[in-house]
Order: C-alpha cells, then sequence, then structure tokens
C-alpha cells in the first residue's frame, strides 16, 4: 500500500512541476514567435543564444514576477531588470504588463516605464520608448494592444492607447490614442486610415515603409 502511494505521489505533477513546463512552454512560445518575424534566424538555438531583444523579454518575465510578490521582492526586481539592461540595452521597468509573443528586433535603447501594458502578438524595433508624460503615481505609460508593430525610434507617451493591429512609424512621436488597425506616423504623429486587408503590407514588416 505504501509502495502504491508512492508510485501515485511520484506521478502527480507538483506545482513546481508545473510551473517549471509552463516557464518552458512560454520560452518555446518566445522563440518560435521570434523566429517567424527574424528572417536572418532559422534555428531556436540561434535565436536563443543571440537576440538580446529576448533575453530583455526572458528577464522581465522573471522580474515581473518577483515585483508582483510584493513590497520587498521590488528592490530585488529593479537590480535584476538593471543587470538586464546593461547586459541588454533594453530597459523595462519590471511593474510593466507584457503579453505572449513579444519580440524586440535588435534589441538596444528600448525603454519601456512602469505602468506601460502590452498586449499579444507585438513586434517593436530598437530606440522605442514608451514612456510617461507625468510624475504623479499614476497610469502614466501607454497601452498597447494586440498585434502591433512599433518602428524604430518612435515614442510613445502617455497614458494613450494603441489599438490592436495598429502600426507606429519609425520615429513617430504618439501623445494620442491611435484606432484599431490604423498607421501613425510623424512628429506628431498623424493617423491614417485602415487600410483594405488585400493591400495591407506584411504586419510585421518595419514601419519605416510607411513614411
Amino acid at each position: 500500500m505504501a509502495h502504491s502511494t508512492l508510485l501515485t505521489t511520484g506521478h502527480r505533477r507538483t506545482p513546481l512541476t508545473q510551473s517549471v513546463r509552463a516557464a518552458v512552454a512560454s520560452i518555446r512560445e518566445d522563440l518560435d514567435a521570434a523566429i517567424e518575424r527574424d528572417p536572418a534566424t532559422t534555428s531556436r538555438l540561434e535565436m536563443a543564444l543571440a537576440s538580446p531583444g529576448l533575453h530583455a523579454v526572458w528577464a522581465h518575465r522573471l522580474t515581473h514576477s518577483m515585483w508582483r510578490k510584493g513590497s520587498r521582492w521590488r528592490l530585488p526586481a529593479r537590480l535584476v531588470s538593471q543587470v538586464a539592461r546593461a547586459a541588454t540595452g533594453v530597459e523595462i521597468h519590471p511593474g510593466a504588463q507584457i503579453g505572449k509573443r513579444f519580440f524586440i528586433d535588435h534589441g538596444m535603447g528600448v525603454v519601456i516605464g512602469e505602468t506601460a501594458e502590452v498586449g499579444d502578438d507585438v513586434m517593436i524595433y530598437h530606440g522605442v520608448t514608451l514612456g510617461g508624460r507625468s510624475l504623479d503615481r499614476v497610469k502614466r505609460h501607454p497601452t498597447v494592444g494586440n498585434k502591433v508593430t512599433i518602428g524604430a525610434g518612435a515614442r510613445i507617451l502617455g497614458p494613450v492607447t494603441i489599438g490592436d493591429d495598429a502600426q507606429i512609424g519609425a520615429n513617430a512621436v504618439v501623445v494620442h490614442d491611435v484606432p484599431d488597425a490604423s498607421v501613425a506616423v510623424g512628429v506628431p504623429a498623424k493617423i491614417r486610415r485602415p487600410q483594405p486587408v488585400a493591400v495591407q503590407p506584411d504586419p510585421y514588416a518595419d514601419p519605416a515603409l510607411f513614411i
């Protein structure tokens, strides 16, 4: 009876085992999404070893989980995030909420603030800032919807909302909401009307194409 109980317990999925399985699945999902968006890389191994943007995302997933544990964990989370910043050139505050399959191409000079919220399947290029316009302790950073692409050097500032499937052109400065499936270009950014699906470019193409 004792032996039977031991076998049953041994085959039971513990919370730790479930967490490890979930982490591995998330890493594979991130890798596959990154490979889909980066034609210069063809293998999971190469992407895992040579993508600073992906390293920054993984570090953030760790620091965000620490941040959510409460005040005692927040200083350690900030310290780990600073190590990741030094290693990757990407600064993501541990409080920022990042969705699934997020990819940072080139991974240099990106800044994502504390109250930023980023949806699923978002891709951003180097030099992007999701920044604030207020010193008050309120929601002060952007909310980015699903399947959004943000071009190199773009600045999205304040608690604005970027709709699903929107595309932000390179070096655009966005200070107002952007509707779903729209293109925002220029300084300050102006909204172009959504294009018919049949003539829309690759959703992961560099939005510099829209300038």
